[in-house]
C-alpha cells in the first residue's frame, strides 16, 4: 500500500455528521510484556477497522508487511516497539484513537506518559505464560490512574495454560472481578475456532465465517459441526465459565473494577472483530482530565489539552520535531491561536495532523479524546498545557529517575554540535535523561534499561550524523533533590559538588554508587528530599 493510499484513509476532515463530538471518540492503549503479540494485535484492529489493506507478520520480510506502527529502523531490525505511535481511524461512526505503546520494559517510562492521554486499555495476555512482570507493572500504572481494562488472551491457537487458571490467575493477582465474553473450542492442535458466550456467534478455524446458533451450546448444528469429544469439553467448560465467573457489567468495567476477557489470536485473527465491538459499545467516551485547577470536564466549551510525547525527526527528511497533543475539552479548528502556559505567549496552530504511524495528514478539526501533531521547532515540551485563554495545567505525567547512567563518549570532536543538538532533541523526546556535571564537561546520560542505549546510539547516528560510545561512571543512582530551605540545598551542593549534576531545566541531580551510599547521605541530610520520581511541571 503506498503512502498516498495510506494517508488517504486518515480523516483529514470532519467525522460523519452522526459520529461529531468527543462522545464518539475512544482514545484507548495497548499493553503487554514483550511477545505477547501486542504489535500484531494493533495491526489486526488496524485491519478491522478499514485503515488498512494487507496485514502480515511483524518480522515477515519486506518493509510493506512490517507492522505500520513500528517505523523506526531499530524497531524493523528486532521486531519490537519501542516508542509510542499513534493511529486514528473510523468505524462505524465510531473515531478511533489507538497508542501503540512500547512492551519492551527498558521503554516503560515513555509507555507510563502514554497512558495519561488515554481513556481505557487492552491488556494482552500470551495464553502460555498468563500475567508477566512488565504486564504487572504497566497494569498497576491504569489502576493509579482508574483507566478500564480489557483483557485479550493471545495466542489461543497454540498450546498453552488452561483457560480457567488464567481467569483466576487475573483475579487473584490483579484483584479484578472477570467476566468471560469469548470463550476458546479447544486449544493448540485441537484449536477449532472462538465463541461469543454473549451472542452465540461461532467464529471457526480456517475460515472468516461466524455461524449464529439461536439455540447456544445446545443447538443441535453446533453439536453436529464439533467432533463429539471436542465439543463435550467445550460445553462443559464454556457453561462453567458463564455460570462460574462474574456477567459482564458496562458500569463496573468503566469503573475500573471489572475486566470483559476475550480468548483469540491476533495472528490468525481470531475474536479481532469482538474486541474491537466491545471497545466500540462499552470502551469509555474521553474522561474528565485532572488539572491544578480541578478536573477538566470535556463537555467543556473552550480547548485545552496536553503535551504527553514529544519526537523528533518522524521525516529524517524535514528534521522536524512534533508534539503528539490530547485534546481534553473543546472543538478545535485549525489555525486557532491557542495560549501556550508555559511561556505565556499564544500558539497558532496552523498545521495540525493526524497520525497514522509514521504517515500523516492535515486535519481541519479535532475533539476531546483526539491525538493530533503539532509541528514545532522546540516550543512545546512533554507536560505543556495548551488553552483557549484559560489559565491552568494538567497535572499527573510523570519522571522517572534512570536505573542505567553513562558518560557520552563522542567519536569525532568536530561533530560536538551535532551531539548536543541529538542529546537535546532526544532527552526533551523523553528517550534519556541528560545531565551535566557540576565539575567536568562531559555528558552524562541516564537510562531506564540498556536497550535505550543502543537506540540512542542509533539514532544519532542516523539522525545526526555523529557516531557515540558508552563508559561506566562511579554512579549507579540518581535522585532529584529539593529543600524548604534553599540555603541548606546550596551547601549540601557544595559539600558534594563533585555527586552533583543538573538536567536538562537545571535541576539538582544527586548521584551516587549504590542504595546503600544513598540511604546514608539521605540519614546524614534530614533536611534535603531525594526524589525517585517528580511530576513534571509545565513552568
Amino acid at each position: 500500500m503506498s503512502a498516498t493510499a495510506l494517508s488517504e484513509t486518515i480523516p483529514a476532515t470532519a467525522p460523519k455528521e452522526e459520529a461529531v463530538g468527543h462522545h464518539s471518540r475512544r482514545t484507548f492503549a495497548i499493553i503487554s510484556h514483550p511477545d505477547a503479540g501486542k504489535t500484531t494485535l494493533t495491526e489486526k484492529l488496524l485491519l478491522a477497522g478499514g485503515a488498512i489493506e494487507m496485514a502480515g507478520a511483524v518480522r515477515s520480510k519486506g518493509n510493506g508487511r512490517r507492522a505500520k506502527s513500528d517505523w523506526m529502523d531499530i524497531e524493523k531490525s528486532r521486531g519490537i516497539s519501542v516508542t509510542s505511535s499513534v493511529m486514528t481511524f473510523e468505524r462505524d461512526g465510531i473515531t478511533f484513537n489507538l497508542l501503540d505503546t512500547p512492551g519492551h520494559s527498558d521503554f516503560s517510562e515513555d509507555t507510563y506518559r502514554t497512558l495519561t492521554a488515554v481513556d481505557s486499555a487492552i491488556m494482552v495476555i500470551d495464553a502460555a505464560k498468563g500475567i508477566e512482570a512488565q504486564t504487572r507493572k504497566l497494569f498497576e500504572i491504569c489502576r493509579l490512574r482508574d483507566i478500564p481494562i480489557i483483557t485479550f488472551v493471545n495466542k489461543v491457537d497454540r498450546e498453552g495454560r488452561d483457560p480457567f487458571e488464567l481467569l483466576d490467575e487475573i483475579e487473584e493477582q490483579l484483584a479484578l472481578t472477570v467476566a468471560p465474553l469469548v470463550w476458546p473450542v479447544g486449544q493448540g492442535g485441537l484449536f477449532k475456532g472462538c465463541y461469543n458466550l454473549a451472542s452465540n456467534d461461532f467464529l471457526f478455524a480456517g475460515s472468516d465465517k461466524t455461524v449464529h446458533y439461536d439455540g447456544g451450546l445446545d443447538d443441535p448444528a453446533l453439536v453436529k459441526a464439533l467432533p463429539a469429544d471436542i465439543y463435550a469439553g467445550f460445553r462443559d467448560s464454556a457453561e462453567l465459565a458463564a455460570e462460574g465467573y462474574a456477567d459482564f457489567d458496562p458500569e463496573a468495567y468503566r469503573q475500573g473494577h471489572l475486566t470483559p476477557v476475550i480468548f483469540g489470536s491476533a495472528l490468525q485473527n481470531f475474536a479481532v472483530d469482538q474486541l474491537m465491538d466491545v471497545i466500540a459499545e462499552h470502551a469509555p467516551s474521553p474522561r474528565p482530565q485532572p488539572s491544578d485547577k480541578g478536573p477538566v470536564d470535556p463537555d467543556g466549551d473552550k480547548v485545552s489539552g496536553f503535551v504527553f510525547k514529544v519526537q523528533a525527526n518522524m521525516d529524517p527528511k524535514h528534521r522536524d520535531r512534533v508534539a503528539f497533543v490530547r485534546f481534553c475539552s473543546g472543538h478545535f479548528r485549525r489555525g486557532m491561536k491557542l495560549d501556550h502556559v508555559r511561556s505565556g505567549k499564544q500558539l497558532a496552530v496552523s498545521n495540525p495532523i493526524y497520525f497514522f504511524a509514521q504517515e500523516r495528514a492535515l486535519t481541519e478539526e479535532a475533539y476531546a479524546g483526539d491525538v493530533i501533531g503539532i509541528p514545532n521547532h522546540g516550543t512545546l515540551r512533554v507536560g505543556d498545557t495548551l488553552t483557549e485563554g484559560e489559565n491552568f495545567r494538567f497535572t499527573g505525567l510523570p519522571a522517572f529517575a534512570p536505573e542505567v547512567l553513562r558518560r557520552v563518549r563522542l567519536e569525532d570532536s568536530m561533530k560536538l554540535k551535532q551531539l548536543r543538538r541529538g542529546l537535546e532533541d532526544l532527552a526533551e523526546e523523553g528517550l534519556v535523561q541528560v545531565f551535566r556535571p557540576s565539575i567536568g564537561s562531559d555528558w552524562i546520560v541516564g537510562v531506564v534499561g540498556p536497550l535505550q542505549l543502543d537506540v540512542l546510539a542509533s539514532r544519532i547516528a542516523g539522525e545526526y550524523k555523529a557516531d557515540v560510545s558508552f563508559e561506566p561512571v562511579p554512579f549507579n543512582v540518581a535522585r532529584w533533590i529539593r529543600s524548604e530551605n534553599d540555603a541548606k540545598l546550596q551547601a549540601f551542593i557544595r559539600e558534594n559538588i563533585t555527586h552533583v549534576s543538573r538536567d536538562r531545566d537545571g535541576r539538582p541531580v544527586y548521584l551516587c554508587k549504590d542504595s546503600w551510599d544513598l540511604r546514608f547521605m539521605m540519614d546524614r541530610n534530614k533536611d534535603i528530599a531525594f526524589d525517585a520520581t517528580r511530576e513534571i511541571v509545565s513552568m
